[in-house]
């Protein structure tokens, strides 16, 4: 049993992200899949523990350890965020559908800092990008745009919605370069400073439910532990190193 068999054997939820989550696909568009996979719970018991998370076994495919996945959705991490609040979902088993039932838990007045410095980190990207090739990335740009706009969506009404809607063909316009970088740096500026207002006044909690998460994931390592106890192959397999990924 090699990490990847954690996906195929162990995974609780499973969703499509990217372009074809948000709205934005077009002909050329990949198909990004994430999910989420449940370790045996006898797995944890040895030194070497199983992967926090895992690339493959499909292209354009990664999958974190439900732990890790809820750490990162506490902190208010927005990929896993989004993850959580994908439409196009592909697998939930009975965890999987209590881990959604969670997904209002995870938010809190936290995600406004969390989107808007992943936003900051990849504007400087863009404005590197103009210094040195006298135009931005324009696909980087149009997903800094909405990102900013879920953000902002986001602290206003305490809902996360990841499909853009009527806004499809003005953020398609940016990604074909058919949008001045001035225009772009525009609303980028504005679209940041709705999200700071909204802010001050949003309905989400300033914390996260951690105890709820917490009991979740208690109840979820208990339950995996009265199942049979894997082979010793098995875990040898698990936690030995394989073809597994950085995050």
């Amino acid at each position: 049993m090699r990490p990847e068999s954690l996906v195929t054997d162990h995974t609780i939820y499973a969703c499509v992200m990217g372009s074809r989550a948000f709205g934005l696909a077009t002909e050329g568009s990949d198909t990004d899949r994430r999910g989420v996979f449940l370790a045996p719970t006898p797995l944890f018991w040895r030194f070497e523990k199983p992967p926090t998370h895992v690339e493959g076994p499909a292209e354009e495919q990664f999958s974190w350890e439900l732990e890790r996945f809820c750490a990162l959705a506490l902190r208010g991490n927005p990929s896993i965020l989004e993850c959580l609040h994908s439409p196009l979902v592909e697998y939930a088993d009975a965890t999987g559908h209590e881990l959604l039932a969670l997904r209002d838990a995870f938010l809190s007045r936290r995600v406004h800092e969390t989107f808007v410095r992943y936003a900051h980190g990849q504007r400087r990207k863009l404005d590197a990008d103009v210094r040195t090739h006298g135009a931005p990335r324009w696909k980087h740009a149009m997903h800094l745009l909405r990102l900013l706009i879920t953000a902002r969506d986001l602290l206003r009404t305490g809902a996360l919605t990841i499909d853009v809607g009527d806004r499809r063909e003005e953020l398609l316009e940016v990604k074909r370069g058919e949008v001045p970088w001035a225009e772009v740096e525009t609303r980028m500026n504005r679209l940041a400073r709705e999200a700071e207002e909204a802010a001050a006044r949003s309905p989400l909690p300033d914390e996260p439910d951690r105890r709820s998460v917490e009991d979740f994931l208690v109840r979820t390592r208990g339950a995996s532990a009265l199942q049979p106890y894997p082979d010793e192959k098995v875990v040898q397999g698990v936690v030995s190193p394989g073809r597994v990924g950085q995050a």
